[in-house]
């Protein structure tokens, strides 16, 4: 395929391994009890509006956000409040969630829940901001930036370029793909909307060129919708990392310590585009998402539609059960994705994918010494030093870290990737970033 496009400074080429890219999306059944953790988007948490013994219907407001950044939680299905209390989510510690004992699926009045596709609108820019307000949307990518926020640019800056991202460059991962073949038209009506709450004529969709029926199936569809165009862009790691795309797709650089808004560009993943058309069009609250689950030595690898809090260890069982040779269960892909302490934690509007490694894959090298390669560097897609910032995080001398720019690590995972004495440096860089951004936040408090 010609003019493919990519970033310039970095990346790696691990193996694609996309063994559910041919698998449709099954809806998975309602589970019995639905596990809503508050702690689902970036930002403060939303405010707790219903009690134990409540009855509560499908897209019922739970949850309310009263911060700026933060997002409002619906009810995934209809059925009684069980109790609120804490529950184990991704990260292994026990935060506060929302225990629904399902009852069957009755959806609140005012949702359109047909199948028929919507294509016109004649709403303002405040309106289509309001209601994806009021549906609790999140960036689906992976960030889970409240939606509404991004749409609001800022007083003295433009937005000239909306940028969909379509890439889905983590090995293993297809709900991505899956979306933008099933569900293409929907989501070109949801970026209409964004293009019309932004305010910008031009959006550009961003797809690798492993994924030719993608490619293919929205470029056709873009005829019939103005402004949208589809960019085929090469194969490389981590392609989907926004400051990447931009670069690729439109030629800007993000400033370190800046947002994409400072080169005039506003960055959304396609199953975000989906939820916009379903929140303003259909008044659908973002109560389920697109969750790939997959692994060599799974029987049926597979892209399920499931509702928020439903226990992973239910779509493990979907896709043929848990294989006897797992060593990890991984929340997400293997570049950035995390291992899970168990398979209960419940699915959040962040899950993107359920990758089961083997046991002989899922063991770590033993490290051994830094021999100055440079490989992490030359691999690193924002030009950091991860070696030295690792080093300086495992020394706990934070101070400097920032003057390194760890800020400006997305976590990609290329360094260790390509580290040949297996070192941890993602763990280290993550420390360090962590620290950093204290020490950053007490000195403006």
């Amino acid at each position: 395929m010609s003019n493919l496009k990519t970033f310039i400074i970095g990346g790696v080429h691990p193996p694609e391994q996309k063994l559910s890219a041919t698998a449709a999306i099954r809806p998975l059944p309602l589970s019995k009890q639905l596990i809503i953790p508050l702690g689902q988007n970036l930002g403060a948490p939303p405010r707790v509006i219903v009690k134990k013994g409540d009855e509560v219907k499908t897209g019922q407001l739970i949850a309310q956000a009263d911060s700026f950044i933060s997002a409002n939680l619906h009810s995934p299905a209809s059925g009684k409040i069980a109790k609120i209390d804490e529950a184990v989510d991704a990260s292994g510690f026990r935060r506060p969630a929302i225990f629904i004992d399902v009852t069957g699926d009755e959806w609140v009045d005012d949702v359109d829940t047909s199948p028929e596709i919507v294509r016109g609108f004649s709403f303002s820019k405040s309106e289509i901001v309001s209601r994806i307000k009021a549906a609790g949307l999140v960036g689906l990518g992976g960030a889970t930036f409240p939606t509404h926020v991004k749409m609001m640019v800022p007083d003295g800056k433009k937005a000239t370029h909306l940028i969909i991202n379509g890439v889905e460059c983590e090995p293993y991962l297809t709900s991505d793909h899956r979306l933008m073949l099933e569900r293409g038209e929907e989501m070109l009506v949801g970026i209409q909307l964004m293009m019309q709450a932004l305010e910008v004529d031009k959006a550009i969709i961003g797809i690798e060129n492993n994924k030719p029926d993608a490619i293919s199936h929205l470029q056709l569809h873009c005829k019939s919708f103005q402004g949208i165009s589809v960019q085929p862009l090469k194969v490389k790691y981590p392609q989907g990392g926004e400051k990447q795309l931009i670069k690729a797709a439109v030629n800007r650089e993000v400033p370190s310590g800046k947002l994409p808004i400072e080169v005039g560009c506003v960055v959304s993943n396609v199953g975000t585009a989906l939820a916009v058309y379903e929140a303003v069009q259909k008044r659908k609250p973002l109560i389920e998402r697109v969750v790939t689950v997959t692994g060599k030595s799974l029987s049926n690898p597979s892209n399920f539609l499931v509702r928020i809090g439903t226990p992973v260890n239910e779509l493990i069982a979907a896709a043929g059960g848990l294989p006897g040779d797992t060593g990890k269960i991984i929340n997400g892909g293997p570049m950035m994705g995390k291992a899970v302490s168990s398979p209960d934690i419940p699915v959040v509007k962040g899950s993107s994918g359920i990758l089961l490694i083997p046991e002989k894959e899922s063991r770590r090298k033993k490290p051994i010494t830094c021999i100055r390669c440079s490989k992490c560097t030359v691999a690193c897609p924002m030009g950091l030093e991860p070696y030295l910032l690792a080093k300086l995080s495992k020394l706990g001398m934070f101070d400097r870290t920032e003057g390194g720019h760890i800020m400006d690590c997305i976590e990609c995972g290329s360094c260790q990737y390509t580290c040949p004495s297996g070192l941890p440096l993602l763990d280290f860089l993550r420390l360090g970033k962590q620290k950093t951004a204290h020490l950053i936040r007490t000195r403006k408090s």
